[in-house]
């Protein structure tokens, strides 16, 4: 039973969907925008906005907020977006360099070794140090929801992307959504009521304009 439990359970089991929130929203803060179905991306936007309030407080140097984000967050690695390219470029092996590098985890801003360029950073600290900035003064509302026009291919489920307010680059696919077949029929029938409300006007006008004249 499920009284007066409002979350989204999303037909999976409470461990299932905690790692999938948790891997939704670090997937957020290292690339700013996910596409997902419109479910997950309501579910996730509270968690997220928590997260950001999390970090705000960690920021402020606040110990407890720190602990509590790497509890629900995680604490994994990441490249920065500067160096997504040359990552890309690299063999397997100096990528396990770069991902294994100790210096580039536990909050700590990466110093490359090895000869390598650069390292990887901790996900706690990319949020923390780059992330929460962008809403230094703003109380809340921190992400956005835009529907998308397309449903998913699979079971034509509802498509959306959840962003990062202050995002400036374009969604890409984000169109209008369709109106779905009620809307449609509700549309024709205001078209109509209003047509023949229209009609009716003169036919009514007609006797009371014959009144005056008398």
């Amino acid at each position: 039973m499920r009284h007066l439990v409002a979350r989204r359970k999303l037909n999976r089991t409470s461990e299932h969907r905690e790692a999938l929130r948790r891997n939704m929203a670090q997937s957020l803060f290292e690339h700013g925008q996910i596409t997902t179905t419109l479910p997950k991306a309501k579910d996730l936007r509270p968690f997220v906005e928590r997260l950001i309030t999390l970090g705000r407080k960690a920021r402020a140097g606040s110990v407890a907020a720190r602990q509590r984000l790497t509890s629900l967050l995680g604490d994994r690695s990441m490249i920065p977006s500067d160096y997504q390219e040359q990552y890309e470029d690299m063999t397997d092996a100096a990528r396990a360099r770069v991902m294994r590098m100790r210096s580039g985890r536990r909050y700590r801003l990466g110093q490359a070794r090895g000869g390598q360029k650069f390292t990887a950073v901790s996900i706690v600290h990319h949020l923390i140090n780059e992330v929460v900035p962008r809403f230094e003064g703003r109380p809340g509302g921190y992400t956005r929801v835009i529907k998308l026009g397309a449903a998913n291919r699979n079971d034509n489920a509802q498509m959306a992307v959840l962003q990062l307010v202050g995002e400036e680059e374009s969604p890409g696919t984000v169109t209008r959504p369709e109106k779905t077949a009620r809307q449609r029929r509700t549309e024709r029938r205001y078209a109509a009521a209003a047509k023949a409300a229209k009609r009716s006007r003169p036919a009514q006008s007609q006797p009371a304009a014959e009144a005056q004249g008398e």
